[in-house]
């Protein structure tokens, strides 16, 4: 892909330049050779990975860290409008560019696909990521996790195909004009900016309107996914690609053969008969993500088998069901999910492969909002798990609702019938997991926020 800089962005500032969607860019532009600078609340892997590319990163918000000479400010939704370098960005006179702007900006110049959803997203992004750079083909990408193969979320590839995670959640994957948009599910989430699902509908129409005439859109078998589809029947311009089991689907799966922590897909397409190719998370979900990327490829003109034979070469991505260790006969994987759809297929997927073993699970609420909305039947999908452990909501960007608490969870996985835990001070859940783990059993912390620091501090608990 060309590899040149917008002007604008050519000496960028990032204000959260360690979130996964704002480090993505970041990597891209220092990789063409801008010079990127950025701030985050704390240290991570990602600002020292961001270093190595020659990026300055600063621990804290303070207006010192904004250049003087900075070309623009990426800020992301979650930037409050008094943090200290977006203040001072104003008083310079610096241009405020939003994240969704910089990423639509870069991914300019080739063929794009652009991958969307309530839930999906980043996982389908990232075998397409992976299987394209199997074939050669040396692809862009910005993904929400990073890639357990190169250990990173975002590069610039000399390709013509830069494939980009749409991110639906603030309205900002309407900026994207992508040659073949993938939309896998509609459910109504992120409360505090849709209030119901004509809301969420509207703006994935907005999305696949930006789709150029010619282009493509393939959608998943969620019911959502169908209905969006019908709702753009009308333009003659676009090609609706449908993906999934059912018999009217363009692209359809044969059969899904479950093998431990993997899984067997078998899936015919148009004129090309049927493929099968290995998947290796478990889980029907993970299967019909595979099966969308391979309908992306093969309509930008991929070998459909060439492609297929690729994904086997997916092995995963950070926080997906990722196997983070064992320890005293003890396995502990990492989910990201935190919507009840997400925790009941990734659930369902480990009840498959625990087998007669037991599965605890590690819980951690994401989002006052989110909770107020769906605590019912977050609690509801914990019945899956032979036990649970629940910690206090993971607040992130939002301010506390009252009466809004992890209580909400844990009243109504009682309720279903599950075996529930609160625990409201993290740092005891290494000793409170390890006390309820016995050898053979599955641990899943499970959650967006930093739960997941858990996962090696359960192991280091349980080899003590």
């Amino acid at each position: 892909m060309a590899s040149g800089i917008p002007h604008a962005m050519e000496r960028p500032h990032f204000i959260g330049i360690g979130g996964a969607g704002m480090s993505g860019i970041a990597k891209i532009l220092a990789q063409r050779g801008a010079k990127v600078a950025g701030s985050d609340a704390r240290e991570s892997a990602t600002a020292e990975s961001l270093r190595a590319l020659g990026a300055t990163v600063h621990i804290g918000h303070a207006a010192e860290h904004l250049a003087d000479d900075a070309s623009c400010v990426v800020v992301s939704s979650a930037i409050r409008p008094d943090n200290p370098e977006l203040v001072r960005a104003a008083e310079l006179g610096v241009p405020v560019v939003h994240r969704s702007d910089a990423l639509a900006a870069v991914m300019r110049g080739g063929s794009t696909i652009a991958v969307a959803g309530t839930h999906g997203k980043t996982t389908t992004t990232s075998m397409l990521a992976v299987a394209l750079s199997e074939l050669g083909l040396d692809p862009s990408y910005a993904i929400g996790g990073d890639l357990a193969g190169p250990g990173t979320n975002a590069r610039h590839g000399e390709g013509e195909i830069f494939v980009a995670e749409a991110d639906e959640s603030d309205r900002s994957f309407q900026k994207y004009d992508p040659d073949v948009a993938i939309v896998l599910n509609v459910e109504l989430d992120h409360h505090a900016n849709y209030a119901s699902m004509d809301e969420i509908y509207e703006s994935f129409e907005a999305f696949t309107a930006k789709i150029p005439a010619g282009g493509t859109l393939v959608v998943g078998e969620h019911a959502g996914a169908r209905e969006l589809a019908s709702r753009v029947s009308a333009r003659d311009d676009l090609t609706v690609v449908r993906v999934g089991e059912s018999a009217d689907s363009d692209v359809r799966i044969l059969a899904i053969t479950p093998h431990g922590m993997t899984s067997e897909v078998t899936v015919a397409l148009p004129d090309h008969g049927e493929l099968t190719f290995t998947v290796s998370v478990p889980g029907r979900h993970y299967a019909h993500n595979a099966a969308a990327a391979l309908a992306a490829g093969a309509r930008l003109g991929i070998d459909p088998a060439a492609l297929a034979a690729a994904l086997t070469a997916y092995t995963g991505v950070g926080r997906r069901l990722q196997l983070k260790g064992e320890a005293a006969g003890v396995q502990v994987i990492d989910s990201y999910a935190h919507h009840p759809t997400e925790m009941t297929a990734d659930l369902e997927a480990m009840r498959a492969a625990a087998g007669d073993r037991r599965l605890l699970v590690v819980f951690q609420p994401h989002l006052f909002s989110r909770t107020q909305e769906l605590g019912k039947e977050m609690g509801q999908a914990l019945a899956l798990a032979d036990a649970s452990v629940v910690l206090d909501i993971y607040p992130a960007r939002e301010d506390p609702i009252p009466g809004v608490t992890s209580t909400l969870i844990t009243d109504a996985a009682l309720a279903a019938g599950a075996t529930v835990t609160p625990v409201h001070d993290k740092s005891t859940v290494p000793d409170v997991v390890a006390g309820m783990a016995g050898p053979g059993d599955l641990v899943l912390t499970m959650g967006a926020g930093d739960v997941t620091d858990l996962g090696p501090q359960i192991l280091a608990r349980l080899s003590s």
